[in-house]
């Protein structure tokens, strides 16, 4: 296959890479884009493995709880520009979107349209933002959670939003303090993207292509084989570290060393009762 500038443009913006190694590494992989990303992360060369490209499209994410706090919802609208996006008529039309889909735990985007809420059809309220804001407008995305405390967060003027799901024993789901820590760890979420709440929720498949990496790389270090295991898991636990939310260093740490995992327990101890993180829901607009 041939190998062109714009294949090593693209490579070169996913991983930072000189382009001379990611012609090599296009080359080596035959043209396959995800290969050569990790051609090039097993030679150490990959600065970041992440594709590009996300979309331009505008829009709004709300994020929202029932009052008991053991239900929330996600919803994503988008529109045409940013000066939409961010007027707050149009921001209350997507409040009264999500609000539809709380009450009626409806996520499905077609069968909400005839969802009521306050009298009218969430397909009304969306044709009316249109003929309002004088734009194209969609729903694109609805989830739901469920648990015993769901705690809401919006971040960056509703780019991102997100749901943090806790299992609480002893506690009211409603309590202060659980909601301020659970804030804290949709913040936690909105900002660093985990993949996961837990090593143990990593798709066994992303393991083992990590593994596979890091199997690599040492028998490229010159190491004796001896210590390959070691440096394996080594960088495996960096990455589940890295990763994995309960797991990662809490941003507002002030040792700046502390888990999220242990500021969690840290909050439950403190409101004398028993808190876990479930899992999350985080929507980023564009995804």
């Amino acid at each position: 296959m041939a190998i062109t500038a714009a294949m090593v443009k693209e490579l070169r913006e996913m991983t930072g890479a000189g382009m001379m190694e990611c012609k090599k590494a296009l080359v080596e992989a035959e043209g396959d884009m995800d290969k050569a990303v990790d051609v090039l992360r097993t030679r150490g060369l990959a600065a970041v493995a992440k594709k590009a490209g996300r979309s331009t499209n505008e829009g709004y994410i709300m994020a929202i709880t029932s009052d008991d706090a053991k239900t929330g919802v996600v919803v994503e609208v988008k529109c045409e520009t940013d000066f939409v996006s961010s007027n707050e008529k149009f921001q209350g039309y997507v409040a009264k979107i999500a609000a539809a889909a709380l009450a009626s735990k409806e996520t499905d985007i077609e069968a909400i349209k005839a969802v009521e809420y306050e009298g009218e059809t969430v397909e009304a309220i969306l044709t009316d933002c249109i003929h309002v804001m004088g734009e194209n407008v969609q729903l694109t995305r609805i989830a739901l959670v469920e648990g015993d405390a769901v705690v809401s967060y919006i971040h960056g003027a509703g780019k991102i939003g997100v749901l943090v799901n806790l299992a609480v024993e002893g506690i009211e789901p409603t309590a202060a303090g659980l909601t301020a820590c659970g804030k804290d760890v949709a913040m936690q979420v909105a900002a660093m993207n985990p993949i996961s709440a837990t090593r143990d929720d990593v798709d066994p498949a992303v393991v083992e292509h990590e593994k596979s990496i890091y199997e690599a790389q040492a028998a490229e270090s010159g190491k004796p084989e001896k210590f390959w295991a070691g440096i394996v898991n080594g960088r495996l636990n960096k990455f589940f570290a890295e990763q994995c939310l309960a797991e990662q260093v809490f941003v507002k740490a002030a040792d700046g060393k502390q888990s999220v995992g242990a500021y969690v327990d840290a909050c439950a101890a403190e409101l004398g009762g028993s808190v876990k993180i479930v899992n999350f829901t985080r929507f980023q607009l564009g995804e």
